[in-house]
Protein backbone atom coordinates (compact mmCIF):
# COMPACT_ATOMS: atom_id res chain seq x y z
CA UNK A 1 0.00 0.00 0.00
CA UNK A 2 1.37 3.41 -0.99
CA UNK A 3 2.35 5.75 1.79
CA UNK A 4 0.22 8.90 2.10
CA UNK A 5 2.01 11.96 0.73
CA UNK A 6 2.33 14.32 3.68
CA UNK A 7 2.96 17.93 2.75
CA UNK A 8 4.85 19.75 5.51
CA UNK A 9 4.73 23.54 5.40
CA UNK A 10 7.37 25.43 7.37
CA UNK A 11 9.13 28.79 7.55
CA UNK A 12 6.72 31.56 6.62
CA UNK A 13 6.65 35.35 6.68
CA UNK A 14 5.88 35.94 10.34
CA UNK A 15 8.24 37.03 13.09
CA UNK A 16 8.18 33.39 14.18
CA UNK A 17 9.90 32.13 11.00
CA UNK A 18 12.95 30.82 12.86
CA UNK A 19 10.78 29.06 15.43
CA UNK A 20 8.85 27.37 12.63
CA UNK A 21 12.07 26.08 11.08
CA UNK A 22 13.21 24.69 14.44
CA UNK A 23 9.81 23.03 14.90
CA UNK A 24 10.06 21.50 11.42
CA UNK A 25 13.47 20.04 12.25
CA UNK A 26 12.00 18.27 15.25
CA UNK A 27 9.14 17.00 13.09
CA UNK A 28 11.67 15.69 10.57
CA UNK A 29 13.50 13.79 13.31
CA UNK A 30 10.27 12.33 14.70
CA UNK A 31 8.43 11.57 11.45
CA UNK A 32 7.82 7.90 10.65
CA UNK A 33 8.94 7.77 7.01
CA UNK A 34 7.85 4.14 6.77
CA UNK A 35 4.33 5.45 7.26
CA UNK A 36 4.41 8.70 5.26
CA UNK A 37 6.14 10.06 2.19
CA UNK A 38 7.10 13.59 3.28
CA UNK A 39 6.85 16.46 0.81
CA UNK A 40 8.71 19.44 2.27
CA UNK A 41 7.49 22.92 1.33
CA UNK A 42 9.59 25.73 2.72
CA UNK A 43 8.24 29.28 2.74
CA UNK A 44 10.91 31.98 2.73
CA UNK A 45 10.67 35.19 4.75
CA UNK A 46 9.59 36.99 1.58
CA UNK A 47 6.78 34.50 0.98
CA UNK A 48 8.28 32.33 -1.78
CA UNK A 49 7.14 28.69 -1.67
CA UNK A 50 9.78 26.08 -2.51
CA UNK A 51 9.73 22.33 -2.83
CA UNK A 52 12.86 21.29 -0.95
CA UNK A 53 14.56 18.36 0.75
CA UNK A 54 13.71 19.50 4.26
CA UNK A 55 14.35 22.16 6.90
CA UNK A 56 18.01 21.41 7.58
CA UNK A 57 20.85 23.90 7.19
CA UNK A 58 20.54 26.64 4.60
CA UNK A 59 17.44 25.23 2.92
CA UNK A 60 16.27 28.73 1.97
CA UNK A 61 19.56 29.52 0.20
CA UNK A 62 19.89 26.29 -1.77
CA UNK A 63 18.23 25.97 -5.18
CA UNK A 64 14.68 24.74 -4.87
CA UNK A 65 11.72 24.25 -7.14
CA UNK A 66 9.12 27.04 -6.98
CA UNK A 67 5.78 25.61 -5.85
CA UNK A 68 2.26 26.82 -5.27
CA UNK A 69 -0.73 25.17 -3.65
CA UNK A 70 -3.40 24.99 -6.33
CA UNK A 71 -6.89 26.15 -5.29
CA UNK A 72 -8.35 23.67 -7.76
CA UNK A 73 -9.82 20.55 -6.22
CA UNK A 74 -9.08 18.63 -9.39
CA UNK A 75 -5.38 18.88 -8.56
CA UNK A 76 -5.47 18.57 -4.76
CA UNK A 77 -1.86 19.48 -4.37
CA UNK A 78 1.05 21.53 -5.68
CA UNK A 79 2.04 22.99 -9.01
CA UNK A 80 5.84 22.78 -9.19
CA UNK A 81 8.18 24.40 -11.73
CA UNK A 82 11.15 22.21 -12.67
CA UNK A 83 13.38 22.43 -15.73
CA UNK A 84 11.16 25.02 -17.33
CA UNK A 85 8.10 22.77 -17.07
CA UNK A 86 5.28 22.50 -14.60
CA UNK A 87 4.26 19.29 -12.92
CA UNK A 88 1.72 18.53 -10.21
CA UNK A 89 2.45 16.90 -6.87
CA UNK A 90 -0.52 15.26 -5.17
CA UNK A 91 -0.88 15.77 -1.42
CA UNK A 92 -3.00 13.45 0.69
CA UNK A 93 -2.75 15.65 3.78
CA UNK A 94 -0.85 18.74 4.93
CA UNK A 95 0.85 19.38 8.25
CA UNK A 96 1.34 23.15 8.66
CA UNK A 97 4.34 23.68 10.94
CA UNK A 98 3.81 27.43 10.87
CA UNK A 99 3.47 29.94 13.69
CA UNK A 100 2.03 33.44 13.77
CA UNK A 101 0.69 35.51 10.87
CA UNK A 102 -0.01 33.79 7.55
CA UNK A 103 0.24 30.40 9.22
CA UNK A 104 -1.69 30.28 12.45
CA UNK A 105 -4.31 32.93 11.71
CA UNK A 106 -6.53 31.11 9.20
CA UNK A 107 -4.74 32.33 6.04
CA UNK A 108 -3.11 29.04 5.06
CA UNK A 109 -6.12 27.15 6.37
CA UNK A 110 -8.35 29.04 3.93
CA UNK A 111 -6.07 28.18 1.02
CA UNK A 112 -6.08 24.53 2.05
CA UNK A 113 -9.89 24.56 2.28
CA UNK A 114 -10.07 25.88 -1.29
CA UNK A 115 -7.60 23.24 -2.48
CA UNK A 116 -9.58 20.41 -0.90
CA UNK A 117 -6.48 18.97 0.76
CA UNK A 118 -7.08 17.73 4.35
CA UNK A 119 -4.87 19.43 6.89
CA UNK A 120 -3.80 19.14 10.49
CA UNK A 121 -5.11 21.63 13.02
CA UNK A 122 -7.89 24.12 13.56
CA UNK A 123 -10.10 25.41 10.77
CA UNK A 124 -10.29 28.94 9.38
CA UNK A 125 -12.70 30.45 11.90
CA UNK A 126 -11.12 28.82 14.93
CA UNK A 127 -7.61 29.75 13.84
CA UNK A 128 -8.59 33.37 13.28
CA UNK A 129 -10.45 33.64 16.59
CA UNK A 130 -7.61 32.13 18.60
CA UNK A 131 -5.02 34.32 16.88
CA UNK A 132 -6.85 37.48 17.95
CA UNK A 133 -6.62 37.64 21.74
CA UNK A 134 -9.58 40.00 22.05
CA UNK A 135 -11.84 37.56 20.15
CA UNK A 136 -10.46 34.68 22.20
CA UNK A 137 -11.41 36.48 25.39
CA UNK A 138 -14.93 37.29 24.18
CA UNK A 139 -15.64 33.66 23.25
CA UNK A 140 -14.08 32.33 26.46
CA UNK A 141 -16.17 34.69 28.59
CA UNK A 142 -19.26 33.44 26.81
CA UNK A 143 -18.29 29.92 27.89
CA UNK A 144 -17.93 31.03 31.52
CA UNK A 145 -14.13 31.20 31.58
CA UNK A 146 -12.49 34.12 33.33
CA UNK A 147 -10.20 36.41 31.31
CA UNK A 148 -8.18 39.51 32.15
CA UNK A 149 -9.95 42.85 32.00
CA UNK A 150 -8.86 44.41 28.73
CA UNK A 151 -9.45 47.08 26.14
CA UNK A 152 -8.50 47.15 22.47
CA UNK A 153 -6.64 50.07 20.97
CA UNK A 154 -6.97 50.69 17.25
CA UNK A 155 -4.37 52.41 15.05
CA UNK A 156 -5.95 55.85 15.53
CA UNK A 157 -7.13 55.47 19.13
CA UNK A 158 -5.82 57.46 22.04
CA UNK A 159 -5.58 56.02 25.54
CA UNK A 160 -6.01 57.95 28.77
CA UNK A 161 -2.94 56.63 30.55
CA UNK A 162 -3.99 58.08 33.87
CA UNK A 163 -7.24 56.09 33.89
CA UNK A 164 -5.64 52.61 33.78
CA UNK A 165 -5.19 50.34 36.82
CA UNK A 166 -1.46 49.60 36.84
CA UNK A 167 0.34 47.37 36.21
CA UNK A 168 -0.96 46.48 32.76
CA UNK A 169 0.37 44.43 29.88
CA UNK A 170 0.42 45.94 26.40
CA UNK A 171 0.57 43.43 23.58
CA UNK A 172 -0.20 43.03 19.87
CA UNK A 173 -3.66 41.51 19.52
CA UNK A 174 -2.53 39.11 16.80
CA UNK A 175 1.02 37.99 17.47
CA UNK A 176 2.77 35.22 19.35
CA UNK A 177 5.85 34.19 21.31
CA UNK A 178 5.73 37.39 23.40
CA UNK A 179 6.84 39.56 20.48
CA UNK A 180 5.95 43.19 21.18
CA UNK A 181 4.73 42.55 24.75
CA UNK A 182 5.56 45.07 27.50
CA UNK A 183 4.70 45.28 31.16
CA UNK A 184 3.77 48.85 32.09
CA UNK A 185 3.91 50.03 35.68
CA UNK A 186 3.47 53.80 35.27
CA UNK A 187 1.41 56.05 32.97
CA UNK A 188 4.49 57.62 31.37
CA UNK A 189 5.60 54.17 30.10
CA UNK A 190 2.40 53.52 28.17
CA UNK A 191 3.05 55.42 24.89
CA UNK A 192 6.34 53.62 24.26
CA UNK A 193 4.75 50.24 25.02
CA UNK A 194 1.93 50.92 22.53
CA UNK A 195 4.45 51.92 19.87
CA UNK A 196 6.36 48.68 20.48
CA UNK A 197 3.19 46.59 20.15
CA UNK A 198 2.17 48.42 16.95
CA UNK A 199 5.38 47.25 15.29
CA UNK A 200 3.72 43.82 15.20
CA UNK A 201 0.01 44.63 14.82
CA UNK A 202 -2.13 47.70 14.30
CA UNK A 203 -4.59 46.31 16.85
CA UNK A 204 -3.25 46.43 20.40
CA UNK A 205 -4.52 45.03 23.70
CA UNK A 206 -4.09 46.76 27.04
CA UNK A 207 -4.98 44.30 29.76
CA UNK A 208 -4.87 44.27 33.53
CA UNK A 209 -2.06 42.20 34.99
CA UNK A 210 -3.21 38.95 36.59
CA UNK A 211 -1.43 37.88 39.76
CA UNK A 212 -0.87 34.16 39.49
CA UNK A 213 1.32 31.32 38.30
CA UNK A 214 1.56 30.69 34.57
CA UNK A 215 0.33 27.21 33.68
CA UNK A 216 -0.44 25.51 30.40
CA UNK A 217 -2.31 22.55 29.01
CA UNK A 218 -1.74 20.67 25.75
CA UNK A 219 -4.89 19.37 24.05
CA UNK A 220 -5.26 17.01 21.08
CA UNK A 221 -8.46 15.86 19.41
CA UNK A 222 -11.14 16.52 16.84
CA UNK A 223 -14.82 17.34 16.62
CA UNK A 224 -16.89 15.13 18.88
CA UNK A 225 -13.93 12.92 19.74
CA UNK A 226 -12.52 12.22 23.15
CA UNK A 227 -9.76 14.71 23.78
CA UNK A 228 -6.24 13.77 24.80
CA UNK A 229 -4.99 16.19 27.43
CA UNK A 230 -1.30 16.34 28.23
CA UNK A 231 0.24 16.90 31.63
CA UNK A 232 -0.16 20.44 32.96
CA UNK A 233 3.02 22.49 33.11
CA UNK A 234 4.01 25.46 35.24
CA UNK A 235 6.42 28.21 34.27
CA UNK A 236 8.68 29.00 37.23
CA UNK A 237 9.90 32.58 36.89
CA UNK A 238 12.98 33.99 38.61
CA UNK A 239 12.11 37.57 37.62
CA UNK A 240 10.18 39.59 35.05
CA UNK A 241 7.53 37.92 32.90
CA UNK A 242 7.54 34.93 30.58
CA UNK A 243 9.00 35.84 27.18
CA UNK A 244 9.26 32.63 25.20
CA UNK A 245 11.59 32.42 22.17
CA UNK A 246 13.23 35.78 22.93
CA UNK A 247 16.66 34.33 23.75
CA UNK A 248 19.51 34.05 21.24
CA UNK A 249 19.81 30.30 21.99
CA UNK A 250 16.45 29.24 23.46
CA UNK A 251 17.36 25.56 23.21
CA UNK A 252 19.89 26.10 26.01
CA UNK A 253 17.25 27.50 28.36
CA UNK A 254 15.66 30.78 29.34
CA UNK A 255 17.30 33.52 31.37
CA UNK A 256 14.29 33.87 33.68
CA UNK A 257 12.01 30.82 33.37
CA UNK A 258 12.00 27.07 33.90
CA UNK A 259 9.13 24.82 32.76
CA UNK A 260 8.05 22.27 35.35
CA UNK A 261 6.25 19.23 33.91
CA UNK A 262 4.14 17.86 35.52
CA UNK A 263 3.27 21.09 37.29
CA UNK A 264 3.94 21.14 41.02
CA UNK A 265 0.44 22.29 41.90
CA UNK A 266 -2.36 20.68 43.94
CA UNK A 267 -4.36 17.92 42.28
CA UNK A 268 -7.56 19.94 42.42
CA UNK A 269 -5.81 22.82 40.64
CA UNK A 270 -4.46 20.45 38.00
CA UNK A 271 -7.97 19.09 37.39
CA UNK A 272 -9.36 22.62 37.13
CA UNK A 273 -6.71 23.63 34.61
CA UNK A 274 -7.43 20.58 32.47
CA UNK A 275 -11.21 21.09 32.61
CA UNK A 276 -10.90 24.76 31.77
CA UNK A 277 -8.52 24.06 28.88
CA UNK A 278 -10.95 21.59 27.32
CA UNK A 279 -13.83 24.06 27.79
CA UNK A 280 -11.84 26.76 25.98
CA UNK A 281 -10.77 24.30 23.26
CA UNK A 282 -14.34 23.30 22.51
CA UNK A 283 -15.80 26.80 22.84
CA UNK A 284 -13.36 28.13 20.23
CA UNK A 285 -14.02 25.20 17.89
CA UNK A 286 -10.47 23.89 18.02
CA UNK A 287 -9.58 20.67 16.24
CA UNK A 288 -6.31 18.82 15.95
CA UNK A 289 -4.22 20.53 18.57
CA UNK A 290 -3.87 23.62 20.73
CA UNK A 291 -2.01 24.77 23.80
CA UNK A 292 -4.18 26.65 26.29
CA UNK A 293 -2.25 28.98 28.61
CA UNK A 294 -3.79 30.12 31.89
CA UNK A 295 -2.99 31.85 35.15
CA UNK A 296 -3.53 29.98 38.41
CA UNK A 297 -4.33 32.48 41.13
CA UNK A 298 -3.54 32.21 44.83
CA UNK A 299 -7.26 31.73 45.45
CA UNK A 300 -7.20 28.58 43.31
CA UNK A 301 -9.10 30.05 40.35
CA UNK A 302 -7.88 30.13 36.75
CA UNK A 303 -7.81 32.99 34.24
CA UNK A 304 -7.24 32.51 30.52
CA UNK A 305 -4.05 33.92 29.05
CA UNK A 306 -4.07 32.79 25.40
CA UNK A 307 -4.61 29.89 23.00
CA UNK A 308 -2.00 28.71 20.49
CA UNK A 309 -3.48 26.63 17.67
CA UNK A 310 -0.11 25.69 16.11
CA UNK A 311 2.14 25.64 19.17
CA UNK A 312 5.88 25.27 18.91
CA UNK A 313 7.22 21.75 18.41
CA UNK A 314 10.87 22.55 19.05
CA UNK A 315 13.10 20.62 21.42
CA UNK A 316 12.35 23.18 24.13
CA UNK A 317 8.66 23.82 23.37
CA UNK A 318 5.94 23.30 25.94
CA UNK A 319 3.39 21.31 23.89
CA UNK A 320 5.58 18.27 23.10
CA UNK A 321 6.93 18.26 26.66
CA UNK A 322 3.43 18.13 28.11
CA UNK A 323 2.40 15.36 25.73
CA UNK A 324 5.60 13.40 26.40
CA UNK A 325 4.90 13.61 30.14
CA UNK A 326 1.49 12.06 29.39
CA UNK A 327 3.12 9.21 27.47
CA UNK A 328 2.87 10.47 23.87
CA UNK A 329 6.08 11.05 21.92
CA UNK A 330 6.19 13.61 19.11
CA UNK A 331 5.97 10.68 16.67
CA UNK A 332 2.76 9.56 18.39
CA UNK A 333 1.38 13.09 18.32
CA UNK A 334 2.08 13.48 14.59
CA UNK A 335 0.45 10.12 13.82
CA UNK A 336 -2.69 11.02 15.75
CA UNK A 337 -2.90 14.47 14.17
CA UNK A 338 -2.54 13.11 10.64
CA UNK A 339 -5.13 10.39 11.32
CA UNK A 340 -7.57 13.03 12.59
CA UNK A 341 -7.01 15.17 9.49
CA UNK A 342 -7.51 12.23 7.13
CA UNK A 343 -10.66 11.13 8.96
CA UNK A 344 -12.09 14.66 8.78
CA UNK A 345 -11.21 14.91 5.08
CA UNK A 346 -12.98 11.63 4.33
CA UNK A 347 -16.30 12.86 5.73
Amino acid sequence: MARPQLGILFGGMSDEHDISVRSAREVAAALDTDRYEPVWIGITRSGTWRLCDGPDGDWDERPGSPAVLVPDRGVRGLLVLEGGRYRTVHLDVVLPVLHGRFGEDGSVQGLLELSGVPYVGCGVASSAACMDKSLTYVVARGAGVATPDFRTVGPDDDVDAEALPYPVFVKPARSGSSFGVSKVSRPEELPAAIRTARRYDAKVLVEAAVVGQEVGCAVLGGDGADLVVGEVDRIALSHGFFRIHQEDRPETGSENSTPIVPADIPDESRDLVRRTATTVYRALGCTGLARVDLFLTQAGTVVLNEVNTLPGLTSYSRYPRMMAAAGLSLTDVIDRLVDLALEAGAR
